[in-house]
């Protein structure tokens, strides 16, 4: 019993171990494995120590890992704790990443332009915040371009990134919110680990997050290798070169015209063209991703852009009131480079050294800007919160943007500013308006709504500038109170015909309005009798759907409903087929757009040397529909025979260079279904005569470089000799910019006249568009 007592066991070892450990001493030394029972001993103090050393440096790393401050200027070292090679640190992570930390930079670094603040530095800045000038010399960050996406990755993930995190050209570490590949930071950035992203906190679209998961970070996806995945050097994964080899050369991109308004518009027309038609594929698939970034990552890796590097300015081809709906269009054009950032700025030479000066500012609403004066604009910094913090974490620093914003105050350059207003079409979207050049008139500290300081700058808009978001306001107002608007010949000149009224304005002379004339809202056949066989009509329940295989609208149309789900027009067609009375959809299928009449808030208003003309109230986006073509259907004998001549006659012979290349752009992706080359115009033996009754399509004058196009639509019958003529927008049109399309030249080789060294119509008139392609007559 005694032999089986525990409480005596230890002390007899203990006595063991002492006299074996006393004839060691006496003894040749001899290795300790040798005492088995002195090794027990030895180990378990051992590996107690390890434990302890591994728990130590685990909280430490974690300490100055998630630590958000700067080492004050008291520290004179820091502490250096390296941890066993074979343990690593746990730290809770996202969805999608591994726990365990695997990359060899410093866990976190902060690094400013300046340092720590000088003694005797302004008081009007913030705790650790320098002042504007500096008396020593600081590293500003390189000026470089922003690297090139690849396109063809971009048609092939779920979700996709115009730009990786690379220094970008603002000379700061630019971040995506879609990308998780890192380089080399630079000065007055901060670096984090590639497994994670920076946290974007510039004045940018909401919007832009759709696709991001609830805890803003990206999730890695199977098949996809992490920029620490390639290697220890941190560098990126290298890419695949884009596919350069186009079956069919883009021929409006080819365009002969050098003028740099045409090339600012067929880049922004092929741009919303290839977005269009990616929208249209994924809606049929089913999948929500991000055709705006796609579609100009895949333009940015062909190069087909206008106006590139950064300038000081105004941009050619730009015109201020220009309206975009998203920022890509503005990188493309090269009104602002970054395509989420608020801030675009550059380095530029002055007589006595290079400073980074602000370009381009975009206020879009993410800060506490102050906008509602039209010549003033009061701007907020950059940084400080980040995009799906509620509250700002910290001050705002004098780096990147706000640096730049703070040297222009002093170098006086000129600034282009951006605003944004809501998009009522798209309640999560916004319209941005280019207004124009400002320069900064001071700059100042405040607290703001979150307790932290932040950067304010005052913005004057330079006089002497064609009007911009002016216009908007002065709209708005309208809106509110229809009578506000001066010189009212009509309230309504439809008489409640339209389903919006459609005013009378005349602010040029004293003309008391047009001819008379019976407004109407459809066509009126006098001298033939169309077919009375009807439209086959679809079995879809309630809509028809995109990707609907049986639906029979969609088998008419080339296997794509015509339109979007916002109602705008994808691709024009020789022949358009919307749903018709037989269909089994409702009135709300998105098959049904011309025939539901306008909604657009026009006006009738008096041009200076073109007669009447029409314009929208409201902003017009690409392949928006705008009106039908009314009036009377007439013979051709008619019009040949009718002496006095009518200037209200539309004939469905003659498109026009624009409108025959509107589809442009979705070569890129290289489409099968998509052949333009192939597409041949399809005159009709339709003619429409607005003289005697008519709607306000018969109030739209001729353009040479025009921004509105006809498309041939079916609904009401089966003959498709006579369609209806339907008007939709080539472009995106800002508020009271007039709406025209290209007459054309018509008339045979018997009829016509020498006119210098070529032929016209002999009933072509002068043409007096002022479009920089403009053709000198028309008609």
């Amino acid at each position: 019993m005694r032999r089986g007592n525990r409480a005596t066991k230890p002390r007899s070892q203990t006595s063991r171990c002492t006299r074996r450990r006393e004839r060691c001493e006496q003894e040749e030394p001899r290795p300790p494995e040798v005492c088995e029972d002195c090794c027990i001993s030895t180990r378990s103090l051992r590996s107690l120590t390890l434990l302890l050393v591994v728990i130590a440096s685990s909280v430490l790393f974690a300490m100055e890992r998630h630590s958000n401050c700067t080492p004050s200027s008291s520290e004179n070292g820091v502490l250096d704790v390296k941890p066993l090679r074979s343990l690593a640190p746990m730290f809770p992570a996202p969805f999608g990443f591994n726990a365990i930390t695997q990359s060899i930079v410093p866990p976190f670094i902060c690094v400013t332009p300046f340092g720590s603040s000088p003694a005797g530095s302004d008081s009007s800045y913030p705790s650790g915040v320098p002042p504007a000038f500096p008396p020593f010399s600081f590293h500003e960050a390189p000026n470089q371009k922003p690297s090139n996406p690849d396109p063809v990755s971009f048609a092939t993930r779920v979700v996709d990134a115009h730009v990786a995190m690379t220094p970008g050209a603002n000379g700061s570490l630019r971040a995506s919110p879609f990308s998780t590949s890192a380089k080399t930071p630079t000065s007055g950035t901060f670096w984090t680990p590639s497994a994670t992203n920076v946290s974007i906190d510039e004045d940018e679209d909401p919007s832009l997050d759709d696709n991001m998961p609830a805890s803003g970070r990206k999730t890695k996806r199977a098949g996809r290798r992490s920029s620490n995945q390639a290697g220890s050097s941190g560098t990126d994964v290298k890419r695949k070169r884009p596919n350069k080899s186009l079956n069919t050369e883009l021929p409006l991109l080819s365009s002969s015209s050098n003028h740099p308004r045409e090339s600012v518009e067929i880049v922004l027309m092929t741009y919303d063209a290839l977005r269009r038609r990616l929208l249209q594929l994924d809606e049929a698939k089913d999948v929500n991703r991000r055709q705006d970034l796609k579609a100009g990552a895949i333009m940015s890796g062909k190069d087909l852009k206008a106006n590139a590097g950064k300038r000081i300015g105004l941009v050619p081809g730009v015109e201020i009131g220009d309206i975009f709906y998203f920022r890509f269009e503005m990188c493309l054009i090269g009104l602002h480079a970054p395509s989420m950032a608020g801030i675009d700025y550059m380095t530029a030479s002055f007589s006595d050294k290079d400073e980074p000066v602000a370009i381009c500012i975009v206020s879009a609403g993410g800060y506490e800007n102050e906008d509602d004066d039209v010549d003033v604009l009061i701007y907020s910094g950059q940084g400080g919160s980040g995009k799906h913090d509620k509250k700002q974490p910290d001050d705002q620093k004098l780096e990147r943007g706000n640096l730049a914003l703070e040297r222009s105050l002093h170098r006086k350059n000129q600034i282009r500013v951006v605003r944004s207003t809501k998009d009522v079409s798209c309640p999560t979207g916004k319209i941005y308006i280019y207004d124009g050049l400002y320069k900064i008139d001071d700059s100042w500290v405040e607290k703001g709504k979150t307790g932290f300081n932040i950067f304010k700058y005052k913005l004057l808009r330079e006089p002497g500038q064609p009007d911009g978001i002016v216009v908007w306001k002065m709209i708005q107002k309208w809106k509110e109170n229809p009578s506000s608007r001066g010189r009212v010949i009509l309230p309504d000149i439809s008489s409640g015909a339209e389903n919006i009224p459609v005013c009378l304005i005349n602010d040029v002379d004293d003309e008391r309005g047009p001819n008379h004339f019976v407004y109407v809202t459809t066509v009126k056949h006098l001298c033939h009798t169309i077919s009375k066989k009807p439209l086959e009509g679809c079995m879809c329940l309630s809509v028809c759907l995109p990707g609907d295989t049986n639906c029979f609208c969609a088998q008419q149309n080339d296997g794509d409903l015509p339109y979007n789900s916002m109602g705008l027009l994808v691709r024009r067609k020789p022949l358009i087929y919307e749903c018709s009375v037989s269909c089994q959809c409702s009135f709300n299928c998105r098959n049904r757009v011309t025939q539901k009449g306008i909604r657009l808030h026009f006006e009738v208003f008096r041009t200076k040397d073109r007669g009447w003309g029409l314009r929208s109230w409201d902003p017009i986006r690409a392949g928006t529909f705008i009106c039908e073509y009314a009036g009377e259907v007439i013979s051709k004998t008619r019009v040949e025979d009718d002496g006095e001549e009518d200037e209200y006659i539309f004939q469905a012979t003659y498109l026009g260079e624009k409108a025959s290349r509107w589809n442009c752009g979705p070569e890129l992706l290289e489409d099968p279904d998509i052949n333009n080359s192939n597409e041949v115009f399809r005159p009709f033996p339709i003619t429409i005569s607005a003289k005697n009754s008519g709607n306000i399509a018969r109030f739209m004058n001729h353009s040479c470089s025009p921004n509105v196009f006809w498309q041939p639509v079916l609904y009401d019958h089966g003959d498709e000799d006579y369609p209806h003529i339907m008007f939709f927008a080539i472009k995106h049109i800002p508020p009271m910019t007039e709406l025209t399309y290209d007459y054309g030249l018509h008339g045979d080789e018997a009829g016509q006249q020498k006119i210098g060294t070529g032929f016209i119509s002999q009933r072509a008139k002068k043409c007096l568009c002022g479009s920089p392609n403009c053709q000198g007559y028309f008609g």
